[in-house]
């Protein structure tokens, strides 16, 4: 990768109470809204200089055709330069999509806009995580996998005051990881008041796109897996290489079947969740997967000998994984349960669905909700997830990855407990747990206190840190 200058002129002198706010150094954080507050804190621990832009990395041209087919995401192309740019169209906003780490793919838009965002070195290859050039709309979609809005001095570069920009997340519909980002970037002093609104428009409309090319993929595997099927005598299912079911015979097809973390390198018997243990052979684009007949209690020894591990290392990319002596498989489990599965961890004695659902939301009565979440989760979890309170099998161990920065924990979540627990692992008051029984909250620990209300009592206080 070479280096470009990400420093250039204003695009346009922010008006109204946009220019009034620009002073020497930005406002305090906490004159911002949270997302923005807690982004330009990062940076400042970072020593980002808000005068001054770093030379912000760029792909070469070899890196950028290789990174773009990575994405999957040329397909989308054409449906969203269709939808967004109409022929005799001449809407001041400048296209960009991204991939999931925040290196712009494809550029498209307003010739005078585009040579106005090449002098802040916003092009084709171009690098535009907040690490490199600030608090932007694709570094903070990319980071915390939620919508964002940076409008003009929100921007932690005082040189990209002159731009508003709103950034949408794309999800790969066979994983639900991120795919990329999609962004509308707009001067500032002429920005579209339906901004948001357009790219999260154009954002489902990527997913669409994504979603029928993976439905005609897995119609291909189904016309190859319905004539073999037909002829087994027993119960067997094909899945597509994300797990997703083509077609089933003799068993009831759950719609996706979790896989091993790296899938399966070749044949053999393996332990599939809600199967139990199949015999499973490549077939096409995917995996001919054939039940074993069920062992006598075969949920308990899964429970008692599973290893559970909750990977946060990567921001808005959590990954759950189990292995135990019958094998192993991950999930990429969304955003609401990696926080219920981080309270879990955290809480080994159990939290009721009041005591969930006031961490989460701050109002104890959403217990209807919580409830329908931890179901979901049960898919996955089975027997590893236990009622009553609701606990992660006290015979299996738990360990939580947790991120190099303590503010990168779950970015997109704006749960005050989370929110919490970012604050107690940056003043040392807190350790996630590890493998072989690492050490939980402290007793000191805000996470048990303040966040959970009058129920913390009934909460475990494990050692200090």
């Amino acid at each position: 990768m070479r280096r470009i200058s990400g420093g250039g002129p204003p695009l346009t002198r922010p008006i109204g109470r946009y220019s009034e706010a620009r002073t020497r150094e930005p406002a305090g954080p906490a004159a911002l809204r949270p997302e923005i507050g807690d982004s330009w804190e990062r940076l400042r621990r970072l020593g980002l200089d808000p005068e001054r832009a770093r030379a912000a990395a760029r792909l070469a041209p070899g890196e950028l055709e290789e990174a773009r087919r990575a994405t999957g995401l040329e397909q989308v192309l054409p449906a969203l330069r269709s939808t967004l740019f109409p022929p005799d169209d001449t809407s001041p906003v400048v296209l960009a999509v991204a991939d999931p780490k925040a290196r712009v793919l494809w550029r498209d838009g307003e010739p005078r806009l585009k040579r106005d965002a090449d002098a802040l070195g916003f092009e084709p290859g171009a690098l535009w995580s907040e690490e490199a050039v600030g608090t932007n709309g694709i570094g903070l979609a990319a980071r915390t996998a939620r919508a964002s809005t940076v409008h003009s001095v929100e921007h932690y570069l005082r040189s990209h005051h002159g731009w508003t920009c709103a950034a949408v997340p794309i999800r790969d519909p066979r994983t639900g990881r991120l795919a990329g980002v999609v962004n509308l970037s707009s001067p500032a002093s002429a920005s579209h008041p339906y901004l948001r609104q357009l790219v999260l428009t154009a954002a489902r409309l990527a997913e669409t796109e994504l979603r029928a090319g993976h439905l005609e993929a897995l119609h291909r595997l189904r016309t190859v897996a319905v004539p073999l099927l037909a002829r087994f005598g027993g119960p067997a299912l094909v899945v597509d290489g994300s797990g997703w079911t083509a077609a089933a015979t003799g068993v009831p097809g759950p719609p996706r079947l979790a896989l091993p973390p790296e899938s399966w390198s070749a044949g053999g018997v393996h332990w599939v969740p809600t199967l139990g243990e199949c015999a499973v052979e490549p077939l096409a684009d995917g995996w001919l997967v054939r039940p074993a007949a069920p062992r006598p209690a075969e949920l308990a020894e899964q429970a008692e000998s599973a290893a559970l591990e909750l990977d946060l290392r990567r921001p808005g990319s959590p990954e759950l994984r189990v292995r135990g002596s019958a094998g192993a498989w991950s999930h990429a489990p969304s955003p609401r349960h990696a926080e219920l599965l981080l309270l879990l961890a955290l809480h080994r004695d159990g939290l009721s669905a009041a005591q969930l659902a006031e961490a989460l939301f701050a109002d104890p009565a959403r217990t209807v909700t919580v409830r329908a979440e931890l179901s979901r989760l049960r898919r996955y979890l089975g027997a590893l997830l236990e009622a009553r309170p609701y606990r992660l099998a006290s015979r299996a161990e738990a360990a939580v990855l947790g991120p190099d920065d303590p503010y990168d924990l779950l970015p997109g979540a704006d749960s005050p407990t989370v929110r919490l627990l970012r604050a107690d692992l940056a003043r040392g008051l807190l350790r996630l747990p590890g493998r072989g029984g690492g050490a939980q909250p402290s007793a000191s620990s805000s996470a048990n206190s303040s966040s959970l209300g009058s129920s913390s009592a009934a909460l475990p206080s494990g050692t200090t840190a």
